[in-house]
């Protein structure tokens, strides 16, 4: 890049800037603020955004680090200051020490330059220093600084005192303290312990936020397990209920909150399970009364002489009595049977065999582990009405299941005409029938479908409609295990 093109770079900002310069001044000052502050919201939804991205999920974690975060931010901070006093205090006054030993050192020497001798043998023995006398010149240039100038600081500053040029090296040797003064005749070098001259207590701080943060976090984790537990048993036991599974040993446990919400659950539960039972005891007594009246229809059609007459009649009385048994079905929902585990594998066979007596074409396949904890009897027949419906329009039926950690799938291919793609949704609707190919009097009550996904929601799962790969219709069911 040449200076030309610089030159040309900073000319096109400073325009820039000009011109936004002169359109802030056509704004009168309230629009001014609105469009400062207009930008607020977006940093701060963008900045909410991050933290949710980076933020734990779960209640646990979250409960972990709103307790812990600000008793550490605050421990940390008041053991900062307490222990930065402290190392402040103790390494002035050490250093002030040292200061005062080379100081009476250099007093010595002017006084008796020739005992060089025994300058260092005082040095040595009485005070601990490591003293050389170099020839004069020049200081050293300036070392670095450590990243903490904490004694760098304190020497400086207590060496100014002496009125003497010197130079310090706290860096070059981590276990000692390089000290050169330039004197009259020489330059005294003095090695001094860092210890000596500062105290170094990063140990004891490091142990105190540790033993501190452990003894906290350990306290946390102990309360707030206790605490998580009984959410966690409420959502297993919602979510059992939703399968259709008994929930027998659930009772409220915990704080009071959460009581009251497993106390809510509970009578909900209740509430549900009596609806339940009375629209059961209903549907049985309209049974009795419908099938009461239809025995009495086939005693007197029975006593009818055989005509063609009577023969319509009985066709009627007994598609009468079928879709009967069919409208019962769908309301009964076969909501009494208990959950139990079911190996699907075998299970689907069953309905392979069943398609293949009726002279269709027709195969299996499972993936994963067999056994599944549904209501048998229920599921059964939520996927054999979607194998009938299947086998009324198609010769060729597959049948295919897979069964992960989290749901059992069972696809229902077939070779049929298929539905329309916006029609769907329609046929789950109870009593009705379509008016196209898959429909071609056949006698259907239009509830095949509807018991099915009525079975599979009381699971906690559904059925979907798709295009099959054999060129016809595919059912997925789809449920948790």
């Amino acid at each position: 890049m040449t200076s030309l093109d610089i030159g040309h770079g900073v000319r096109t900002a400073l325009t820039r800037m000009r011109a936004a310069w002169e359109w802030y001044d056509t704004i009168p000052p309230v629009r001014r603020v609105h469009a400062v502050l207009g930008r607020v919201p977006d940093a701060w939804r963008r900045m909410s955004r991050w933290l949710n991205s980076v933020m734990p999920k779960g209640l646990y974690a979250r409960a972990l680090l709103i307790i812990i975060a600000p008793m550490v931010i605050l421990q940390s901070v008041i053991a900062f200051v307490f222990m930065e006093r402290h190392w402040s205090l103790v390494t002035q006054r050490l250093s002030a020490d040292v200061v005062h030993d080379i100081a009476a050192l250099t007093d010595f020497y002017k006084l008796y330059p020739q005992d060089e001798a025994i300058l260092r043998k005082i040095a040595q023995d009485r005070l601990g220093l490591t003293v050389d006398l170099l020839p004069i010149g020049d200081m050293p240039p300036p070392g670095p600084k450590p990243f903490f100038s904490l004694l760098d600081q304190a020497l400086s500053v207590e060496l100014r005192k002496i009125g003497r040029p010197f130079w310090i090296d706290t860096v070059g040797k981590s276990s000692l303290v390089e000290i050169r003064i330039q004197l009259d005749s020489a330059v005294m070098r003095v090695f001094a312990r860092r210890g000596a001259a500062y105290a170094s207590n990063s140990e004891i701080f490091l142990i105190w936020m540790v033993g501190t943060s452990t003894v906290l976090l350990v306290v946390a984790i102990i309360f707030l397990r206790n605490q998580i537990k009984p959410i966690l048993r409420l959502a297993d036991a919602a979510e059992s209920f939703g399968k259709g599974r008994d929930v027998p040993n659930f009772r409220p446990r915990g704080a009071r909150e959460v009581r009251r919400a497993a106390q809510a659950f509970i009578e909900m539960k209740t509430r549900v399970e009596r609806m339940m039972e009375q629209r059961t005891a209903m549907l049985a007594g309209v049974s009795h009364d419908l099938r009461t009246v239809l025995t009495r229809f086939k005693l007197e059609l029975a006593l009818i002489d055989d005509t063609p007459e009577a023969d319509a009649m009985k066709k009627d009385v007994d598609e009468m009595a079928r879709m009967l048994e069919a409208y019962l079905a769908f309301a009964r929902g076969d909501l009494g049977e208990v959950a139990a585990p079911t190996d699907m594998a075998e299970f689907l066979e069953e309905l392979r065999l069943d398609a293949e007596r009726h002279g269709h074409k027709a195969s299996v396949v499972f993936h994963g582990a067999p056994i599944v904890t549904v209501r048998p009897a229920a599921f059964k027949r939520c996927l054999g009405n979607l194998v009938s419906n299947a086998a009324r329009f198609a010769p060729s039926i597959a049948i295919t299941g897979h069964r992960d950690h989290r749901y059992l799938t069972v696809t229902v291919d077939d070779d049929g005409p298929g539905i329309p793609a916006d029609q769907r949704e329609e046929v789950f609707k109870p009593f009705l029938r379509l008016d196209d190919s898959r429909n071609q009097d056949e006698g259907g009550t239009g509830l095949g479908l509807a018991i099915a996904r009525d079975i599979a929601r009381s699971h906690g799962g559904d059925i979907t409609l798709g295009d099959s790969p054999l060129g016809g219709l595919r059912a997925t069911v789809r449920v948790p295990v």
